[in-house]
């Protein structure tokens, strides 16, 4: 007991340490990729700042195996290069007491992040995407400028030689409406004014002693002159106030779902291709019986009105085939893509345990419990792990693997590498890694 909490004390400061430095990563890659989409738009803080914090919350599940990785590497290369492993060797303890302690440390954390990504993941993506959709709406803030053409209200230019930014007074306003294609409508005015209704959805502009110039672009000879003292024109603006959709009114995608929906999706959908295969037995015995009594059929018909007959039903039956095989693909699609979410539910927080099996005996053999060297193998081989993951999602998408084997192949593969290694090890049979040990330490 004793040993186990010495052992797990290594590995606190590092997981954390290791967790937000991926998180921090992931925040700088997401705003440098999204930052387009916010600026501009004239949101509130804070709906910006829920927005970022729904896009990363789906993030801790990626940057927690990160930070165990690290801090299993922190924590047995410093033991190892303090020979504390050896220590605990020659006074009995073998390799398996060293490791069970961060084994039990991964299944803990295996387990509470599984309950995140099935409970509040699919939650907050939906929520991501929901106002996602509500900031893409919303167009961004209207201004006008002295001497600058504004296009951002729809259907309408407004062009002012001089704005009062306080008291919104115009000078030399001359407002293009292009609402409809063949009349047009030019309105100018010597001043005017511009303010928003109390709701925001209506930009009100009162113009004083102007022209309206209104032509038809199809006849030239249609032409009117009308000046006024003062004018009123009223324009939609809904778009430029931000506004939230209804959550319960949107549909789920499937990282918007717990595995319980998505395994209720699965179901029906295989209902639906039982269904079609028990309708597609049925047309073909209907157009084979309807064939073969047209030919037995004892009837004035000529051969080659028989013939005509039966080409046409071949012709519906061709058509009937091809629908119902769009629509079985189609199931069998839906199908694949939630099958390949619920494996990774459960695949990337596994790899919390797998990352333990690696990371104990590389930090027992390379002996180095510092910061570079626990980085550069935690992004070595998360870069393999994700690389896995990708291309295994990518193949189960297209039905070239299985669902299984496809997000499961990265653990596999780094599992077996840890599972031989820490065998190795526990044999004293280094083999390789024994000679890149050596260089290691000669050049300490």
């Amino acid at each position: 007991m004793i040993l186990a909490g010495y052992i797990l004390r290594f590995h606190i400061a590092p997981f954390f340490f290791g967790t937000v430095t991926a998180m921090f990563i992931f925040l700088m890659q997401f705003l440098m990729l999204s930052l387009d989409k916010l600026i501009g738009k004239g949101l509130e803080q804070g709906v910006i700042l829920q927005f970022v914090m729904y896009s990363q919350i789906p993030m801790l599940v990626l940057a927690v195996p990160m930070g165990i990785l690290f801090s299993t590497l922190m924590a047995f290369g410093s033991m190892s290069d303090a020979q504390e492993t050896t220590i605990i060797k020659a006074s009995g303890g073998g390799l398996s007491r060293m490791i069970l302690p961060s084994l039990l440390f991964g299944i803990i954390v295996f387990y509470a992040m599984f309950y995140y990504s099935d409970n509040i993941v699919p939650d907050s993506n939906h929520r991501f995407k929901d106002l996602l959709e509500d900031i893409k709406r919303k167009r961004p803030t209207f201004s006008i400028e002295a001497g600058q053409f504004s296009t951002q209200l729809g259907g309408y230019t407004i062009l002012s030689r001089h704005v009062d930014s306080v008291t919104r007074y115009l000078k030399g306003v001359t407002i293009y409406d292009n609402r409809q294609q063949i009349q047009k409508n030019v309105v100018s005015a010597e001043t005017g004014t511009i303010s928003f209704s109390q709701d925001f959805s209506k930009l009100i502009v009162i113009l004083y002693n102007g022209e309206i110039h209104q032509f038809n672009s199809l006849n030239q000879n249609d032409f009117r002159k009308i000046t006024f003292v003062k004018h009123q024109i009223t324009i939609n603006t809904e778009d430029f106030d931000f506004t939230r959709s209804d959550e319960k009114k949107l549909s789920r995608g499937d990282r918007e779902m717990r595995i319980s929906d998505m395994k209720a999706v699965v179901r029906v959908a295989d209902s639906n291709s039982r269904s079609l295969d028990s309708l597609f037995a049925k047309e073909i015995k209907t157009h084979l019986n309807y064939v073969a009594a047209s030919d037995n059929e004892d009837n004035d018909l000529s051969k080659e009105s028989i013939f005509t007959q039966i080409e046409n039903r071949i012709s519906l039956f061709r058509a009937a085939i091809e629908s119902q095989s769009y629509q079985r693909g189609k199931y069998d699609k839906q199908t694949l893509k939630y099958e390949v979410e619920i494996d990774k539910k459960y695949a990337i927080p596994f790899a919390c345990i797998v990352f333990i099996l690696i990371g104990c005996p590389l930090g027992i053999m390379t002996k180095r419990g510092n910061f570079g060297i626990s980085a550069l193998l935690s992004l070595g081989f998360y870069t393999l792990y994700w690389g896995c993951l990708k291309v295994g999602e990518i193949l189960a998408d297209r039905g070239n693997v299985s669902p299984s084997m496809g997000m499961w192949s990265g653990n596999i593969i780094i599992g077996l590498a840890g599972l031989i290694m820490i065998y190795r090890l526990n044999n004293e049979s280094y083999g390789i890694f024994h000679y890149f040990r050596q260089k290691i330490s000669s050049k300490k």
